[in-house]
C-alpha cells in the first residue's frame, strides 16, 4: 500500500500507529507540504483534496484518516479484532467516539488555535468554552474506562490520541483533565513505537505553530 503523508500531520501519525500495531508495512510517500507538494497533478489526481493522509491500496485509493483505520483493521486486522469488534454496540461506541473526535475535539481545537497563532486571534473567549467544554466530554468517557471506547484499546484511542498530541504541542493546560492526562501517558506506553512515530512529527507542528507563518492550504492539508 502507498501511503502519503507528512509527519506533521497528526492524522498521518494516528493511521502510522494503527498500521504499526497491525504489523502492516506501508510504502511511505512523503509529500512535502511546504513545497506545496499535495497541489502537483499526480498527487491531485488521487486526492482532488490535496490533503494528506492518503491512501493507495491497489485499485482503492481513500483519505479521511478514521476511514482509513477503519479499512486498514477490517482489512488486514484479525477477525473481530478488538481495536474494531464486529460486535455492533460496540462498533457503535467506537464509531460515535471516531465522529466525536473528528467533528467535535479536532474541530473546536483547530477552531480555536489555529486563528489565534496564523491570525493574531485574542486568546479565549466562546471557541476556547467550546474546546473546554469538548475536554470535559472526553475525560468523562474516560473516568470509568481506561479507554476511550471501554476496557479495551481500540481505533478511537488511535485516533484521539493524535489529537491530543496537538494540544501537547500548543501546551494547552490538561491538568484539570486527570483522566485524560492518565489515559495518555497509558498511550504513550501501550502503543507500539508512539515515541517513534509522533516525536518528529511533533516537532515539525509546534515548528508551523511557532512560526506563524504556516499558509492556510498548508494547514488544511495537514488536517483530517
Amino acid at each position: 500500500m502507498d501511503f502519503y503523508y507528512h509527519p506533521a500531520s497528526p492524522y498521518c501519525r494516528s493511521v502510522m500507529l494503527v498500521a504499526k500495531a497491525l504489523k502492516l508495512n506501508l510504502n511511505m510517500q512523503f509529500v512535502d507540504l511546504m513545497k506545496d507538494e499535495q497541489l502537483r497533478p499526480t498527487f491531485t489526481v488521487l486526492n482532488p483534496f490535496h490533503c494528506v493522509p492518503t491512501l493507495v491500496d491497489n485499485d482503492l485509493t481513500m483519505w479521511e484518516s478514521r476511514a482509513i483505520l477503519v479499512y486498514l483493521v477490517d482489512k488486514y486486522g484479525r477477525t473481530n479484532s478488538r481495536l474494531y469488534p464486529k460486535d455492533a454496540k460496540t462498533r457503535a461506541i467506537i464509531n460515535q467516539r471516531l465522529f466525536f473526535d473528528h467533528g467535535t475535539l479536532g474541530t473546536r481545537l483547530e477552531d480555536y488555535y489555529y486563528p489565534l497563532y496564523f491570525e493574531g486571534a485574542t486568546p479565549g473567549g466562546e471557541k476556547l468554552e467550546k474546546l473546554e467544554e469538548a475536554l470535559a466530554v472526553l475525560n468523562g468517557y474516560l473516568i470509568n474506562n481506561p479507554y476511550a471506547a471501554g476496557p479495551n484499546i481500540t481505533l478511537a484511542d488511535y485516533s484521539l490520541v493524535s489529537t491530543v498530541t496537538s494540544l501537547e504541542v500548543v501546551q494547552h493546560d490538561l491538568s484539570k483533565y486527570p483522566a485524560i492526562s492518565a489515559w495518555y501517558e497509558g498511550c504513550k506506553a501501550t502503543m507500539a513505537d508512539f515515541q517513534e512515530i509522533n516525536e518528529i512529527g511533533m516537532q515539525q507542528y509546534r515548528a508551523y505553530f511557532e512560526s506563524g507563518l504556516t499558509p492556510p492550504a498548508t494547514a488544511y492539508a495537514v488536517a483530517e
